[in-house]
């Protein structure tokens, strides 16, 4: 093998026989969803948000309740019998319960539709896959809500927050999942369909009384919930928390003249079977609300403050710690948030409590308001109770950015510095709210003891804390720790009359549950498992085994994503500390169309698609790597300093034709789900953890080809700066040719490229001839006042090459307020270089950049670009590539210069939507406002929309085998906007989506540079 290629990677994991063959029998039954094997594919679900990684034989993703039954009842065949399953939803679990060495079952992908809703009955009947924000974004415009809430909820399912019986802030008014249940349709394992709700025990009785797995289910959950009723009572805890187990103290009501089957399965945690679908009860969403933020001087203070919080008729009360707090300050939505919590002059911020308010009255609102502000006033004056201050708001976009801060805290806290982060596993402990604060004290002590940091964060109301002490699990000796913490802790939350598994299920947790419930209850939870599930074949090893089982359970022992980590040599993880530091949070599942967050994994509702999946599959490949002995980091090294020469040519060839022969090696389906990547960087701006896929993307593709040949448009990409401006010379024959069929056709079969963009006609040095030419040894002779009116505009290839207009309108809006702009002269970016994994070349490229920048920045004067993707290159990879020798140049985007000028007022006004770039409104997150307070600045209205990615994303959108995608993209949050507004109200900051909009709607939007042009030239 050459010095200077990577090895073929074939994992030994090879499919199980009867795993195969129950695949091909599922679609030759009628099987209408999705069946997945390939290693990627499997690797993307073998990790939740917990500390666990288990790999699944198989991943089948059904689309209607039709095909659950036809895979439980193939599964009754002899042939299959002995195959076990797992359902999953979002796989936002943090304590592993939809992990599987068997079959996955996902419902999250196809099963995502609301089937009904009657707003009368206050009542919606939805599949198992449907998202908590997606239904309530469904049930809003109806002035209703489903209120059980929760961190993950807008990537989190139905289905989950019912097997866990989910609940979160507010659940001391609203409850948790299982008070909102009405009715549950469950896929039993042997092809059975239950449907339970509330009935008259005489009605379950009768049922009790059918011949097959239904009536055995009905005879067992009566006997074990009627007869041991007073040992339940005097053993399951009185919390707002339900402790995940199968709820035998609600299957009645108190007389015993009601039983439920949904409370069974509610919290089972998929144990029981698959459920499909769900009738909720929905509350009617609040006419008035108000948020209290009360600060503290300490956390101890928060805690033991809530209770006057609580008794204060607040309907929840949410409390973070000041190591949530600051984390919190260095991610994107401090923007939003920053002046709500301000700090108080002189005193340190350590804890603060979010205390909410909700009425359907005004008047009533605001007494409960004037009695709390009344109170909190008393306590700052007499410097009691630990409070420093507080704030109040009742604007529902700023509380709703409190709690997206709030819910983020999850996230954020895997975004600390060094090795050891902050880890699910004892993070959901629940205790009677009274004893709380005592309890926390107690648990610090204990975390204390070990040396640990953490961060708290939590719903006090309710006596819940999330607690995460930070462990490296790739050093064995914190690997055992978590095992001492974890036995400490369950002992602990006994002693104050809680939970450990207060809120996040039990998963790998449930070997705690015999112990907890004693055996006499215990045995009685194996006999419902066992008239569910006889033969353990359901989410094995969770909650309980059957009865008269030899199964065992699973165990905070087991094997761990750390055991694989630590194959990877710590030079190589910190290097992809990127990929490496994704701790499964999720977030980048968000499934809202209008989030710029991932786009391909919006469009796909593929996982190996995602920030996750990507990093997930990046891991996986370097683990592989070292462990067939090839030294990454220095064959990086050797494609940084040398060429790929003809020595190369002939082996990647043959590997090539070997990969199209179809060869297998896990390098391409690594390669398959980079090259889905859209390179929009918003996961390195969303991503609490700050997951940067374009970043490693890039590596892994310059690894790749090391290998493998790159395909024609790699070149035409990554050259396009290069060619740009030769193209540019003869503008109207380019697009002549471009716009021949037949060239469009040879493009598209050879090439792979579609709608190629024409170049401007007149190009750009006709437009402005020598008018604003740059000229270093005149702008050095320029005096200070003059410089104070001087600014210099730095091209780039595509306003300058192909919106030429734009550049121009830009040269004369900033003459027209008064300054004199100098056009520098065009020097490659490199971004295009970057995307496409010509590393070498983009550090040559980046290193003459900024040599000729930086000569610029001792001139003193500002430097603008007008294209944020191309700008903000400069600000990340340039330090990424360059290190100290980069400089200290500065340039910054046309908002960022003007939103700090004092603007002349224009006479003609106008109201403008804003459809801002996905890259540039999630690296920069004031750009909206920005670009909103220019225009008010001059006397114009500009109103941000929110918007998704629009598809196109550079070249993404020009490649063929992304077409269906880029239109879909579109579909999904621009073309309503553009069609509301119409092209001469919607103003768009990047090249690439005013681009998509022309192509797909058929003209093209301004920037908002050109609105502003237009209304001072006419004014």
């Amino acid at each position: 093998m050459s010095a200077v290629m990577i090895p073929k990677l074939n994992p030994e994991l090879a499919l199980e026989a009867s795993i195969v063959a129950f695949n091909k029998a599922l679609v030759a039954a009628g099987f209408s969803g999705d069946i997945e094997t390939s290693y990627g594919s499997r690797l993307a679900i073998a990790t939740d948000n917990s500390v666990y990684q288990t790999l699944p034989q198989a991943v089948v993703l059904p689309k209607t309740t039709d095909d659950l039954v036809i895979l439980t009842s193939l599964a009754q065949t002899s042939s299959f019998s002995h195959i076990k399953f797992s359902p999953r939803g979002g796989g936002t679990g943090t304590n592993g319960q939809s992990l599987t060495e068997h079959v996955v079952v996902d419902l999250s992908r196809h099963m995502r539709n609301i089937l009904e809703l009657n707003v009368e009955q206050r009542w919606v009947r939805v599949q198992a896959g449907v998202i908590k924000d997606q239904l309530n974004a469904f049930l809003k415009p109806y002035g209703f809500f489903f209120s059980p809430d929760l961190s993950t909820s807008n990537r989190a399912t139905i289905g989950g927050m019912i097997n866990t019986d989910a609940s979160g802030q507010g659940s001391l008014v609203y409850g948790k999942t299982s008070d909102h249940v009405l009715a549950l349709k469950t896929v039993l394992i042997d092809g059975n369909v239950l449907k339970t709700h509330k009935m008259a025990t005489f009605e379950a009785e009768h049922r009790a009384e059918q011949p097959n797995s239904i009536g055995r289910i009905y005879r067992q959950v009566l006997d074990s919930c009627r007869n041991f009723r007073p040992q339940i009572l005097d053993k399951f805890p009185r919390l707002n928390r339900f402790l995940t187990g199968y709820d035998l103290e609600h299957v009645f009501n108190d007389d015993l003249t009601e039983f439920d089957l949904s409370r069974i399965i509610t919290g089972s945690e998929g144990s029981l079977g698959f459920v499909v679908e769900a009738k909720l009860n929905i509350t009617p969403i609040a006419k008035y609300k108000c948020l209290v933020n009360v600060k503290y001087d300490s956390f101890e203070s928060a805690l033991r403050n809530a209770p006057f919080l609580v008794a204060a008729d607040a309907t929840s009360v949410e409390t973070v710690d000041s190591k949530v707090l600051n984390l919190a300050r260095r991610d994107i939505i401090w923007h939003q948030v920053k002046d709500l919590i301000t700090d108080v002059p002189g005193i340190d911020m350590q804890g603060l409590n979010m205390v909410e308010y909700n009425a359907e009255e005004q008047a009533s609102i605001e007494q409960k308001i004037a009695a709390l502000t009344a109170r909190l006033d008393a306590a700052i004056a007499d410097k009691a109770d630990g409070i420093i201050g507080y704030q109040l708001t009742y604007d529902n976009v700023a509380i709703s950015n409190i709690y997206a801060m709030r819910k983020k805290a999850v996230g954020l806290l895997g975004n600390t510095q060094g090795r050891q982060k902050p880890l699910a596993f004892a993070e959901d402990t629940a205790v009677p709210p009274e004893n709380l604060a005592d309890f926390i004290l107690e648990f610090r002590a204990l975390l204390d003891s070990h040396g640990l940091q953490y961060g708290m964060f939590g719903h006090v109301d309710a006596g819940v804390l999330h607690v995460r002490p930070a462990l490296d699990l790739c050093d064995p000796e914190q690997e055992k720790l978590l095992r001492t913490i974890s036995d400490q802790v369950v002992a602990l939350t006994a002693k104050y009359g809680g939970l450990m598994w207060g809120e996040h299920g039990k998963g790998y947790r449930s070997e705690y549950g015999p112990a907890f419930f004693g055996e006499e209850l215990f045995t009685e939870l194996r006999k419902i498992k066992a008239a569910f599930d006889p033969r353990n074949r359901v989410n094995p090893g969770k909650i309980c085994t059957p009865y008269n089982s030899a199964d065992k359970l699973v165990s905070v022992d087991d094997q761990k994503r750390a055991w694989f980590d630590r194959q990877i040599p710590v030079a190589v993880k910190d290097s992809f500390d990127s990929s490496l530091n994704c701790n499964g949070n999720g977030l980048c599942f968000n499934y809202e169309e209008s989030s710029p967050m991932c786009p391909s994994s919006k469009v796909t509702k593929d996982r190996r698609h995602s920030p996750k999946g990507r990093a997930g599959l990046m891991r996986e490949w370097l683990r592989l790597a070292q462990n067939s002995g090839f030294d990454v980091l220095k064959h990086e090294q050797q494609l940084q300093s040398a060429r790929s020469g003809l020595s190369t040519l002939w082996p990647r060839l043959k590997n090539t034709l070997a990969k199209r022969q179809g060869e297998e090696d896990f390098s391409h389906e690594v390669m398959a789900a980079m090259e889905g990547c859209l390179a929009c960087k918003a996961c390195a701006g969303q991503c609490p953890v700050k997951v940067d896929v374009p970043a490693f993307r890039s590596r892994f593709l310059q690894l790749y080809h090391s290998r493998y040949l790159r395909p024609a448009k790699d070149y035409i990409v990554g050259n396009i700066e290069r060619t740009a401006p030769l193209l540019a010379k003869a503008p109207r024959l380019v697009n002549f040719i471009l716009k021949r069929d037949l060239t469009a056709k040879i493009l598209k079969k050879t090439v792979g490229y579609v709608d190629t963009p024409l170049l401007s006609v007149p190009s750009l040095t006709k437009q402005i001839g020598d008018k604003y030419r740059f000229d270093l040894a005149q702008l050095q002779q320029l005096s200070e006042s003059q410089r104070l009116k001087t600014v210099l505009l730095v091209q780039d290839p595509f306003t300058s090459f192909y919106e030429a207009e734009l550049v121009h309108d830009a040269l004369s809006l900033l003459e027209k307020f008064g300054y004199s702009p100098v056009l520098l002269p065009f020097k490659p970016n490199g971004k295009p270089q970057h995307v496409k994994g010509f590393l070498r070349q983009f550090a040559h490229t980046a290193a003459t950049a900024a040599q000729f920048l930086n000569q610029l920045q001792q001139l003193n004067i500002p430097m603008l670009g007008l294209d944020a993707s191309l700008v903000l290159v400069y600000r990340d990879e340039y330090n990424k590539a360059l290190a100290d020798e980069r400089g200290s140049f500065h340039v910054q985007l046309l908002h960022e210069w003007l939103v700090q000028q004092t603007l002349p007022p224009v006479k003609a006004a106008g109201d403008y939507a804003l459809l801002a770039h996905c890259t540039e409104k999630t690296a920069l997150p004031a750009t909206e406002k920005a670009w909103q307070q220019i225009f008010s600045n001059v006397g114009m209205s500009l109103t941000p929309v929110s918007v998704g990615c629009c598809g196109m994303a550079g070249t993404y959108g020009h490649e063929a085998q992304n077409l269906e995608n880029s239109k879909a993209l579109f579909d999904m949050s621009w073309r309503t906007p553009v069609e509301k507004y119409g092209t001469e109200k919607v103003l768009v900051t990047g090249f690439s989506c005013r681009s998509q909009v022309k192509r797909l709607m058929g003209d093209k939007p301004r920037h908002p540079l050109q609105a502003l042009l237009a209304a001072v030239t006419n004014g």
